[in-house]
This record gives structure tokens, C-alpha cells and sequence, in this order.
């Protein structure tokens, strides 16, 4: 049927079947005349069954008391014409396949009423239902939640729920019964089945619903176990699902899918990642910005995908399948890509966005968390204002005592039905934020002294981090902070971290820039950052792997660009250049963008190694963006959140170019690390392993207008290896630690053409580029040119 006002209206007249039990079909309500007309008047929307009178009589009180009118009411027997309706049970939150049936269970505290919806698939793009359940609250609530199970034939059937209650938005509530909503504990959500096609009449928001569980709903995982690798011991790779294989030059089977990332998973082995960072998953309406773009004549579309519609289903759109078999196959395939990453050794961690959802501000759709109980979920202002420290319109409530049972119950979902190793927070210090109504009592038992916290007021002991530092299931998983917000919050080095959270380290990847590029005065900050940051995580009894070291990321330049432009050019986004950060530390090494000289261009080449060859040489764990190991480019673009096109796509063709080039190098930098004892140390490097050198051995200069750093690190598996940086526009020839019985043998050296720039054992003529050292080793001695980087290895003097 359409699903009209007044159908819907008619719906609601659905009833839940009592459990068949004794004690429940033959339950008796005394209620007086008076209050049962009451409730009727006062049901300002679709609400509980009415209750039939089967018995009216006069009863007087005990000891001869006045008499008083009285009805003996029962419940109209529920009415389904497909399903058997029952109680329910209130756990667990969300649809479960059990004894024989589903049973459905959902929290709403303000709500009045609350009705089941069923929907097939085939009629779910027709706005149509199949039936409506309206729930008792009576016999289907339990304290706030409530809950229904059925029995029949629920194949390929999805489902919502409507509520009713209050609209009233200076109060925070926003109830409307004619809006089917998600369920938060959905395990699939289906809607248009292939990524940015519009839905019907140019729809970019049609009706989503919820995949109704089955028996069948089973995947062999080959006996799949956690990796469980050292921290310390990750290479991190930050992947788009889409962007990696959409492009045509991928020749993947299904590009753009999780089967996709598969297929490809071989290239990530020879890159020498151990760890994959899967860009949001969730699942997210890529068309919520759907607009034309008429800079490149397409279309705006969200791309990265921080924008969540539900947390517990993967990105439908990410899979093969699309809504085939209501998303069963989506979730298989998901899992498939887990099962073949373990496979080939490869870890993956999910980024996580729980700072907001797809809803927005009070303009925002009613999609599930709002139209189910919105004061709850978010955080609100005293008259229902939406907190906006995410920069996205709203901020999940997180630090509600519901809400972070429901983040947790997530997680935990996560790691043992996905078998994923680990998250990564976005902007994950709105988590440490006093949620709405914020009172100490409520949370710890007992008031706290002087504290007079208000509503989003930074915790040092938020209660959902302290969850799921400390929960046993998720134990041993990785956690990773983006320990920054957009309403100014800043912990980087002092997220609340129970010794195990690590953090995106912004101030490496600031520092190292800075350094990198020549800019004088981080000479000494650029050091620590070599050492794991102990400036930041040392006095807090953190490690090194408690630090994610990166230079790039998803937002901001690509190593290429980075090398290559100034200034941010975003004006493919439609925005004038006003939007991204204009503040990004790069040089163009002369030249603004990719027409440049010979010399610029090769100057931008060396910058690169120099920066890939930091990372892998830094204590912490480093971390790659994709693309970034051929020179993927997005011409200056800063901000590519809205791009279905090249501008985000690896572009397999150009890897393949380079495959010689730089390649090659990230590929022989990254095995250097792995078979390096010391490169991923468990605690902080001290002298007893560490010795800083300037031009002269033991003679580090830390001087403001320093721009050289050199250190000789022991290594139990290379001997002993001196890594140098030299960020000046000057060539220096340096003085090398002497070791009598041993010499000095080159590496690694940015300024040296491809293949030359790394000598692998198997590189042709690698006695011969050694023979161009020798005349400077023989001396002690090895000359830098400007803005390079090497690394020698001590190695016996017989044996060179």
C-alpha cells in the first residue's frame, strides 16, 4: 500500500499478539472509567491498542467504604495476517534470528508509541508496506525498550520502526509518526543498490530500511584467527575501498568493491604493508551532497564517507552485490576482504566516525538516531540547540550512559561477527566531552567535588574511553585517536589513553614538514619526532608505537603535491578556493605545480624519498596514504571529500609507470624497516643504542639555523646503521663515526638517481656505484648534497 498519511494512519490499527503463555492471554487490567477515557483523549498520535470493557460493575471499598466505579478491561487479541506476534524479549538491542523466529528490540525512552514495520524488498522502492505492528507498552516495553518477536515467513523482508510522541524541537525532541526510521543495532541497511545512482524521481534520500536476520545468514571464515601483531611492528596503509580499484587502469573484475581490494591485495604485500585503514565503512549516503559541479561538469557527491547513516552495517554500495539477497552478500563480501587480508598477513582497521551522524543540524534528515530519541543521542543545548564540535552539524552524545553502551556494543560487533583488528577514531576527542545534562552522580555513583561541568566540556576520565580501554572483548584491539576536534579541542600527547590508545601524531607530520622542506628552527623538534615523540607520550607512560607517524593523509596534500604546490587549488570543489586548510607546510621546490624545469622536478623527487625514507627510519608506527608510493597527484586539491573521479582513484596505469621510479624505492625502504630490530623499538631509544652526530661525529647542532640531523642507532640483526638529513640548499661533506676493523658501506641515498638511490644486493653494477664511494669511505668521509638523505651500514672491513 502507498504510504500515506492516512494509510499509515490505518496501519498503526495493527496489534502485537500476546506471548502464548497462560499467564499473558489471560492477563486482567482493573482500571477505573475515568482514567481509561483519560488516556484515550490524551493520545495525541497512533499509540497502544485500545482496551475493550468486557465487565462493568460497582465495588465497594473494604470496611464498608463508598463505591467506586470500576471495569474490568482486557487487551483486544492482537491482529496479523502473516505473522504469529509475541512479547518479546528486550535483549539484545536489534533484529536476532532466534527459537524459531526474530526477535526485534530497540531503545526510545521519550516515545509514546512505537511501531514495527515490515517491508519487502520489492516494494521498498514503491514506498510500500507490507504490515505495521504497533507495539504495547504495556507488554512489549521493558523500562525503555521496546521489544517484539515473531514468527512467519520473514525471507527477503525488511523492517523500521515509527514512533510516536512530542515534536517539540526547543526541547530536543523530534518525533514524527510518519517517518519509518533505522533501527541503531541494524546489521544491514538497504536502499539504492549501486553507488551514486539517484533513486526514483531524482531521490537522493529514498526510504532505507533494515535487513531482517535469517538462520542462513552464515560465512565459512577458513578457520580466520587475529593476527595480533605488535603495535610496534605495523606498516599502516590508509585505503579508500572505492578509490583504490575504481579506476579502469585497476582491470579488476569489480572495481570500486570490497572484491576489488582483494584482488589487489598483492600489491600491498610487495609494498610491505602489514596493516590496512579502511576510510569509513559504515554505512553513509554518498548523495547527500549531491550537486552539479559545473568545474568539471559532474557531480559533488560525499566520496570519503564521514558521514554515517548507521554503524553497524558495511557500505552496501562498497560490495558487489549491492541490496542483492537485503544485503546479506554485502555483509559476506566484507568479510571476505577480512578473511583474504588475514590471509596475506594483512591486519585491518576500520576508521570509525562516532563524533556525528548523517543527520545534521535541526535542518538535517530524520533518518534513525533523531526520530528514535534525539535528546539522547546528541548533545544538545538547554532550548534543543545541536552542539556542532564536529564542524558537521550535531555531535554524538558519546559520554550518555546509552549512547556509550551503544558505541561499545559496536565495536565489539566489529571485532567478533568481522573479525577486524582494530579502529580508528575521527576527531575522537568529541569522545572525551561531557555529554548532554552531564552530572557526576549518574555516571560514578557519587558527586564530585567542584564539579560544575557543562555540556561538552572536556573529561579527564570520559566514561565510554574508560569503557573501551577496559572491556574484555575488546582487549588487545588496536585503538587509535584522532585526538583533535573541530570545536578547537587539542590532545595530541594527552588523550585520555589507559596505555594502550595511540594517537595520530598531527605535530610529526607538522614537525617533519617543516624540517623536511628547510625551514630553520626544528632541528631539536625533529629529533624527538625520530625517537617516537617521548616529548609527548613518555611523561604519560605511553610507548613509541604510541604514535601513528604520517606525513599525509586522506585530508590535506598527497606527497606529490605536497613537493609541488604552495598553495592549496581547490577550485574543482566548487567553493572558490575557500574551503581546506591553507596552512600546509609545503614547498614546490621552485616551481608552482607539475610544469616545472628538469631540476625542479627532479629536486621534487628527492623531497619524496626524503620524506618516505623518514618515516620508515622514525620510532612509532608509520603510516602510508594510498597512492602516495607512485606520486598519486590531486593537483593541489586539499579537500577532495566530494570527487567520484580521478582526482581520488589509484591510478594503476601511473604505479605501473613508476614501477621503477619511486616504487621501487617505498617497496625497498619498507623491508629495511621490517627486517630492522631497531627501528621499531618497544620503549623510547636511549644513549645506550642512540648517539646524535652533527657534521662531526658526537657533535649534534641543535642551533635555531641547524638544518642537519644524524644519528647512529644499534641494530641486533644490521650491526649498526647511521642515518643523516641534510634540509639545507648547501651540500656538506660529513665526518663518519670511526670504528677501527669496520667501514662504512652506502645504503641508501635520496640524491642519487633511480636505481641508485637504494643499492639492493640484487642491483646490477652495485660494485661499481660502491667504487664511486670509496675514494670519500676511505677517508672517513661522505658528501650530501642539498636537501638528502642516506643511511650506511657498518659491515667488517674484510668483508667490503
Amino acid at each position: 500500500m502507498e504510504l500515506t498519511a492516512q494509510s499509515a494512519s490505518r496501519l498503526l490499527s495493527f496489534t502485537p499478539k500476546l506471548l502464548n503463555n497462560p499467564l499473558e492471554t489471560s492477563r486482567r487490567l482493573v482500571l477505573s472509567t475515568t482514567t481509561t477515557t483519560l488516556r484515550n483523549q490524551k493520545r495525541s498520535g497512533p499509540g497502544p491498542p485500545r482496551l475493550k470493557i468486557v465487565n462493568a460493575r460497582r465495588e465497594s471499598g473494604g470496611g464498608g467504604g463508598a463505591e467506586v466505579d470500576t471495569a474490568v478491561a482486557v487487551k483486544e487479541k492482537p491482529k496479523s495476517e502473516r505473522f504469529e506476534v509475541y512479547r518479546g524479549s528486550p535483549t539484545p538491542f536489534g533484529a536476532t534470528a532466534r527459537d524459531g523466529g526474530v526477535n526485534f528490540t530497540i531503545f526510545s525512552a521519550n516515545a509514546v508509541s512505537a511501531t514495527l514495520c515490515l517491508i519487502s524488498l520489492s516494494d521498498l522502492h514503491d514506498n510500500k508496506v507490507a504490515e505495521q505492528i504497533s507495539l504495547d507498552p504495556l507488554t512489549n516495553k521493558t523500562g525503555d525498550v521496546w521489544h517484539v518477536f515473531l514468527k512467519g515467513d520473514l525471507k527477503d523482508m525488511l523492517y523500521g520502526y515509527k514512533f510516536d510522541g512530542k515534536f517539540s524541537p526547543d526541547k530536543g525532541l523530534y518525533y514524527d509518526s510518519s517517518r519509518i526510521l533505522l533501527d541503531p543495532y541494524a546489521k544491514a541497511v538497504i536502499s539504492r543498490g549501486e553507488f551514486g545512482a539517484l533513486g526514483a524521481d531524482g531521490n537522493c534520500w529514498p526510504q532505507m530500511a533494515c535487513m531482517v536476520p535469517s538462520f542462513d545468514d552464515e560465512f565459512d571464515w577458513e578457520g580466520d584467527l587475529p593476527l595480533k601483531y605488535p603495535q610496534r611492528d605495523l606498516i599502516i596503509y590508509e585505503m579508500h575501498v572505492r578509490g583504490f580499484t575504481r579506476h579502469e587502469s585497476s582491470r579488476t573484475e569489480f572495481p570500486g568493491t570490497y572484491l576489488g581490494v582483494v584482488e589487489k591485495l598483492h600489491h600491498l604485500k610487495e609494498l610491505g604493508v602489514n596493516c590496512i585503514e579502511l576510510m569509513p565503512c559504515h554505512e553513509f549516503n554518498e548523495l547527500e551532497y549531491f550537486s552539479y559541479n559545473s568545474v568539471l561538469g559532474d557531480y559533488k557527491v560525499n566520496f570519503w564517507g564521514y558521514s554515517t547513516v548507521n554503524y553497524f552495517s558495511p557500505m552496501t554500495k562498497y560490495s558487489s552485490s549491492g541490496v542483492r539477497n537485503c544485503g546479506r552478500d554485502a555483509i559476506n563480501e566484507f568479510k571476505l576482504l577480512i578473511r583474504e587480508a588475514h590471509k596475506q598477513g594483512i591486519e585491518v582497521i576500520m576508521d570509525v566516525v562516532f563524533n556525528h551522524t548523517a543527520e545534521g543540524n535541526e535542518n538535517g534528515p530524520l533518518l534513525s538516531f533523531r526520530g528514535v530519541d534525539n535528546s539522547v543521542y546528541y548533545m544538545l543545548a538547554p532550548k534543543g540547540e545541536f552542539y556542532n564540535y564536529s564542524g558537521c552539524g550535531n555531535t554524538f552524545n558519546c559520554n550518555n550512559p546509552v549512547v556509550r553502551q551503544f558505541i561499545v556494543d559496536c565495536l565489539r560487533y566489529w571485532v567478533t561477527e568481522m573479525h577486524v583488528d582494530g579502529f580508528r577514531f575521527d576527531l575522537a576527542s568529541i569522545m572525551t566531552r561531557g555529554s548532554s545534562l552531564w552530572d557526576a552522580v549518574n555516571v560514578y555513583g557519587n558527586s564530585i567535588e567542584g564539579d560544575l561541568l557543562t555540556t561538552g566540556s572536556p573529561l579527564s576520565s570520559p566514561p565510554l574511553v574508560d569503557m573501551i580501554s577496559n572491556d574484555p572483548i575488546l582487549h588487545g584491539v588496536k585503538l587509535i585517536a584522532e585526538a583533535w576536534d573541530s570545536g578547537g579541542l587539542y590532545q595530541v600527547g594527552t588523550f585520555p589513553h589507559w596505555g594502550i590508545w595511540s594517537e595520530w601524531n598531527g605535530k610529526y607530520r607538522d614537525t617533519v614538514r617543516q624540517f623536511i622542506k628547510g625551514t630553520d628552527g626544528f632541528s631539536g623538534a625533529f629529533a624527538k619526532c625520530l625517537c617516537g615523540s617521548p616529548n609527548l607520550y613518555r611523561e604519560g607512560g605511553r610507548k613509541p608505537w604510541n604514535s601513528i607517524n604520517f606525513v599525509c593523509a586522506h585530508d590535506g596534500f598527497t606527497m606529490a603535491d605536497l613537493v609541488t604546490y604552495n598553495n592549496k587549488h581547490n577550485s574543482a570543489n566548487g567553493e572558490d578556493n575557500n574551503d581546506g586548510e591553507n596552512h600546509n607546510n609545503s614547498w614546490n621546490c621552485g616551481q608552482e605545480g607539475e610544469l616545472a624545469s628538469t631540476s625542479v622536478k627532479k629536486l621534487r623527487k628527492r623531497q619524496m624519498r626524503n620524506f618516505f625514507l623518514c618515516l620508515m627510519v622514525s620510532q612509532g608506527v608509520p603510516m602510508i596514504y594510498m597512492g602516495d608510493e607512485y606520486g598519486h597527484t590531486k593537483g593541489g586539491n586539499n579537500n577532495t571529500y566530494c570527487h567520484d573521479n580521478y582526482i581520488n582513484y589509484f591510478q594503476w596505469d601511473k604505479k605501473e609507470n613508476s614501477s621503477s621510479d619511486f616504487f621501487r624505492f617505498c617497496c625497498l625502504m619498507t623491508k629495511f624497516r621490517h627486517e630492522c630490530e631497531s627501528l621499531g623499538l618497544y620503549d623510547f631509544p636511549t644513549a645506550e643504542r642512540l648517539q646524535w652526530h652533527g657534521h662531526t661525529p658526537g657533535m649534534p647542532d641543535w642551533s635555531e639555523t641547524s638544518r642537519f640531523v644524524a644519528f647512529t642507532l644499534i641494530d641486533s640483526v644490521k650491526g649498526e646503521i647511521y642515518v643523516a638529513f641534510n634540509a639545507s640548499h648547501l651540500p656538506v661533506v660529513i665526518t663518519l663515526p670511526e670504528h677501527p676493523g669496520f667501514r662504512w658501506e652506502p645504503l641508501v641515498d635520496t640524491s642519487k638517481p633511480t636505481p641508485y638511490d637504494f643499492l639492493s644486493i640484487d642491483l646490477p653494477g652495485r660494485d661499481i656505484a660502491y667504487d664511486q664511494y670509496a675514494h670519500f669511505l676511505d677517508a672517513n668521509l661522505y658528501p650530501m648534497l642539498s636537501y638528502s638523505s642516506i643511511i650506511l651500514i657498518l659491515s667488517p672491513e674484510e668483508s667490503a
